[in-house]
């Protein structure tokens, strides 16, 4: 059985990330309206019910717009460290707030969760693996270095969403400020092309077949750039740019016998789609 995987979105604007089976899935963040999110779930053809619970990485506003409204109005179960939540100023319902602990796998369902923490400049930052029937999926956003456990987890992974947020040629001659530079890309803030590309090259699995570009800046950096840049190096993996204003595809990953191509559910049955690679 695969899994099902989509970006609803990825930028400074707003993340969310959807990872799911046949009977439920996960939000990796909701930093979307939840007007927005209805949205996006309907052009996918993915039914919002099948949402089961919401994980935070950390508290920054791209990352948790949506998450009160999505919440309240689905009754969704919220998964945050306390610190995590107490940094944000969300105002959640008590008996929808679960607490996670890194390293400790929560099952959703068939899902598998396991959080790990991470270099970002917030209060307790976390990525996560999405697990079923042997089949792993990594959110790696917000990184500000390829650490340890980066590197441990992407080792497992048959499809990542991989942060490359910015060309280090258009970020220092460009008109941020400079201490805006410094925080981008002093460890503790984002991973740049080649930093990424880094990553993938060194430890990329050789069953990884899928790999979403995420968190790309607006202004520091450009789909056709990074695409190009990872097309020369990906070998069998599939490259896709997760954009900061539309929803990608819906992929089905691992025990599909058309590796390889997007397929968008409809009422549990695959079918092709036409992608288009940059939509800014």
């Amino acid at each position: 059985m695969s899994l099902f995987i989509a970006s609803l979105n990825s930028g400074s604007n707003g993340n969310c990330y959807y990872i799911g089976n046949d009977n439920e899935a996960v939000f990796v963040d909701a930093g979307i309206s939840c007007r927005e999110t209805e949205r996006r779930m309907k052009r996918l053809d993915l039914p919002i019910n099948r949402i089961k619970a919401i994980f935070i990485s950390h508290e920054h506003d791209d990352h948790i717009k949506g998450v009160e409204t999505l919440s309240l109005k689905y009754q969704i179960p919220v998964y945050i460290t306390d610190d995590t939540l107490s940094g944000s100023g969300l105002k959640l319902k008590k008996q929808f707030v679960f607490p996670f602990e890194k390293f400790k796998p929560i099952n959703i369902g068939n899902l598998t969760v396991t959080a790990f923490p991470k270099f970002h400049d917030a209060t307790n930052p976390h990525s996560f693996v999405i697990s079923h029937n042997k089949i792993n999926v990594g959110v790696f956003t917000d990184v500000g270095i390829a650490c340890k456990e980066v590197i441990k987890y992407f080792k497992l992974c048959h499809a990542a969403f991989l942060e490359s947020n910015y060309d280090e040629h258009m970020l220092m001659s460009g008109n941020y400020p400079f201490h805006l530079k410094n925080r981008i890309r002093n460890g503790q803030g984002h991973l740049s092309n080649l930093q990424a590309l880094e990553l993938f090259n060194k430890h990329r699995p050789r069953f990884m077949t899928h790999l979403f570009l995420s968190h790309l800046s607006h202004n520091n950096n450009s789909p056709e750039i990074v695409y190009n840049l990872f097309k020369r190096n990906a070998g069998n993996t599939e490259i896709i740019i997760a954009s900061r204003r539309n929803e990608t595809p819906v992929y089905a990953i691992g025990h599909n016998p058309r590796s390889g191509s997007a397929y968008i559910t409809t009422a549990g049955k695959e079918k092709p789609v036409q992608l288009s690679l940059f939509n800014h």
